[in-house]
């Protein structure tokens, strides 16, 4: 199987963290979205440790909460000991309500408003990543009514392409995120940024995207963002404390991805890293990191109901499921592609190809197309693996469809609802 936490029972059922699905499917309902807390746990585990062993003390992971934000992850990231990065005032106040210490909280997004800077700041926030000096002003602003100083990091574009999807590439000099190191703009900020009383400027921080496979383009990254803050100990005098060179690597959805090895990606990245300081003479920052999809995603399962099965004479096949577009968009978005399994026969011959369509009426409703998978009748369970990031993160109520729940599966096979499906009732609360 794709992933060690996937596998098909004697009843020729898929099992998903120990568990049968189609039981699961049957107690719960769907749309379902299980979760293995134990995966959750390991893949911190694996960061946290090799972070710490090779590229030293005070490095440390940040969940990335746009992956997966809901109250149970901040409490199970808090308890293996990660930080985190947000991007809006909705997650703050998720993070907040599940206790998670907000002096390991930084606050991301390319334009935070008034309001975001004062209620990050309310709340204790530990960082905040800046992103333009009209962001700058703004925070050094708030800090200064409030008569204190916040710690910041700087959002610089290095101007990478790392050969991933064009929606989720993030760090060439052409983005709506950062200042550019390129066009000089980024060493003008750093310069004013170091004026302002207000702000303390701990470091730097670059996002070059998101998939990547392979800790090179990181490593290219790391390059330039090194020989940067050597041409800032040169000219200005400033020794940045702390480099965040972001998130992206990527996890396995088909067989054809390449397995990664995190920690030897992590491990060699350290090396780059440490010859670099090395040939620069300069001391390494604390280094961080996002590895916010790769936390979560193969942790992660979506089971559907099939409905529908038609097949177009000369043309192709359809299986229409209870979900779609609305709990698992990247397909509409991205053409991201998934491994599709029929649950309820996971034991039986691939031997029909279809489209995997949603039930929002919309025909860019697609889980997959060209699916292969063992023939599935009315009533089948169709699983969609790893679906853990960007998908419960990014659910709609599009066609007024509720957003499914949220299954936990513990390390002793017990399960617990982390979140409530939506109900109709909900759909109007806020509504005359």
């Amino acid at each position: 199987m794709l992933h060690n936490n996937v596998g098909i029972n004697d009843a020729g059922h898929l099992t998903f963290a120990g568990r049968d699905t189609t039981e699961l499917c049957e107690k719960y309902s769907t749309p379902l979205m299980l979760m293995d807390e134990n995966r959750i746990r390991e893949n911190c585990r694996t960061y946290i440790s090799a972070m710490k062993e090779f590229m030293g003390e005070g490095s440390r992971p940040l969940f990335a909460s746009k992956s997966c934000c809901f109250k149970q992850i901040y409490r199970i990231i808090a308890e293996e000991g990660m930080c985190t990065d947000i991007v809006s005032p909705g997650e703050l106040y998720t993070a907040c309500a599940a206790g998670f210490p907000m002096e390991n909280a930084f606050f991301h997004g390319n334009n935070k408003t008034d309001a975001d800077i004062e209620y990050a700041m309310d709340c204790g926030i530990g960082y905040f990543i800046v992103d333009n000096r009209e962001e700058l002003d703004a925070v050094n602003n708030e800090a200064s009514l409030r008569g204190t100083v916040q710690n910041i990091l700087l959002r610089l574009t290095p101007g990478i392409d790392p050969h991933t999807q064009e929606k989720i590439s993030t760090g060439k000099v052409d983005s709506k995120f950062g200042t550019a190191i390129e066009t000089g703009q980024a060493e003008e900020l750093c310069r004013y940024a170091l004026t302002l009383k207000n702000v303390c400027l701990k470091g730097f921080h670059c996002h070059i995207g998101s998939q990547i496979f392979e800790y090179k383009p990181f490593s290219d990254a790391a390059e330039i963002m090194l020989k940067f803050i050597k041409k800032l100990k040169t000219d200005y005098g400033y020794t940045a404390e702390m480099l965040n060179l972001g998130g992206g690597f990527g996890v396995r959805y088909v067989e054809s991805d390449p397995v990664i090895d995190y920690r030897e990606n992590i491990k060699g990245l350290a090396g780059e890293i440490k010859a670099l300081c090395a040939e620069l003479d300069i001391a390494q920052p604390t280094i961080l990191m996002e590895p916010g999809r790769s936390i979560v995603a193969d942790a992660g399962m979506t089971l559907y109901t099939a409905g529908s099965v038609k097949t177009i004479t000369g043309y192709k096949s359809y299986v229409s499921i209870d979900g779609g577009m609305t709990d698992n968009p990247r397909f509409t978005l991205y053409g991201s592609e998934y491994t599709v399994i029929n649950a309820s026969k996971a034991d039986a011959p691939c031997d029909f190809t279809a489209t995997i369509a949603g039930r929002c009426c919309e025909s860019g409703d697609i889980i997959q197309e060209d699916v292969a998978l063992a023939r599935p009748e009315r009533g089948d369970n169709i699983a969609v693996l790893v679906t853990g990031a960007y998908n419960y993160a990014m659910a709609s109520n599009y066609n007024r469809i509720p957003r499914p729940p949220i299954v936990m599966i513990r390390d002793d096979g017990t399960e617990y609802v982390a979140v409530e499906r939506e109900t109709y009732e909900d759909l109007c609360l806020r509504e005359l």
